[in-house]
């Protein structure tokens, strides 16, 4: 065997251990969800069997019925419009954010900024009672933007901006202050163009947390019409009696929306993540 061939061989033999460890993680996070799309589409009693199998009839009838007991379309444009509410928002505040603490020189900057991580300590529970309060001297209970405005600034979409720009070079800041920019421009016209991978990262994670979000809808809300996808999908669940094959395939359609969303925009978010790893 060729010298080449065979270093090729040994570095392939040493990573097999990571390979198989990668497959096992891969393994564990998809088996929840592929076992609720088989008791979806499935069809008869085997539904807590265990060790689970796969059905021996497979059928959309669940996934129809679902769109006629509950609605689902009024449910995914409420999911949609908070989302994106959510999304957009947290991205301009927090660019602004991460733009003023890493580029602006000010007194008590690294103050600030260690009092916005100390947030991440608390638990997002203990800001409930105090938010609701907050939004209902405003007038702002039971609408979409009261559900979407506590979530715009985050601590983590602060940090993660503010270290997207820390690692633009300082010439290229310096040529353009040089070039006459001003704060709006640097920001507008050369730190975001430059920031796209770590913008799109912090738009995946907020637009998954904000449409699989439950109990703050929950609590700000009190208009069914009004409930997103995560909230309505509760009425599939009856008092007395519960199908858990039509919860299944309620299940599958709120997560189907954004699992596509990731596929699509898989590449900007590893490269945000290369980023933000270095």
């Amino acid at each position: 065997m060729p010298p080449l061939r065979s270093s090729a061989v040994a570095r392939s033999l040493r990573r097999l251990p990571d390979y198989l460890l990668l497959l096992a993680l891969a393994g564990a996070a998809c088996y929840p969800f592929v076992w609720t799309l088989a008791i979806a589409l499935g069809d008869g009693e085997q539904v807590f069997d265990f060790p689970p199998r796969l059905p021996d009839a497979w059928s959309l009838a669940h996934f129809a019925e679902v769109w006629q007991q509950i609605p689902m379309g009024r449910f995914l444009w409420n999911s949609a419009l908070i989302s994106g509410l959510t999304t957009a928002g947290t991205l301009l505040v927090s660019s602004c954010a991460g733009f003023a603490l890493s580029q602006l020189r000010f007194r008590g900057r690294q103050w600030v900024f260690y009092a916005i991580i100390a947030t991440l300590l608390l638990p997002s529970e203990t800001n409930v009672l105090s938010n609701y309060v907050t939004l209902s001297w405003l007038g702002l209970d039971d609408s979409r933007v009261g559900v979407a405005l506590p979530a715009l600034a985050g601590a983590f979409g602060i940090f993660l901006m503010k270290h997207a720009f820390e690692e633009i070079p300082e010439e290229i800041v310096a040529a353009a202050r040089m070039d006459g920019a001003d704060d709006w421009q640097l920001f507008w016209r050369i730190c975001l163009p430059l920031s796209r991978p770590y913008l799109a990262t912090l738009a995946i994670f907020t637009l998954v947390w904000s449409w699989n979000s439950y109990v703050w809808p929950s609590v700000v809300l009190k208009s069914p019409e009004l409930y997103p996808l995560s909230v309505g999908v509760q009425y599939l669940k009856g008092a007395f009696a519960t199908s858990t094959r039509m919860v299944a395939a309620g299940a599958v359609l709120t997560i189907a929306p954004v699992l596509l969303v990731f596929l699509f925009c898989q590449r900007y978010f590893m490269r945000g993540m290369d980023g933000a790893v270095k």
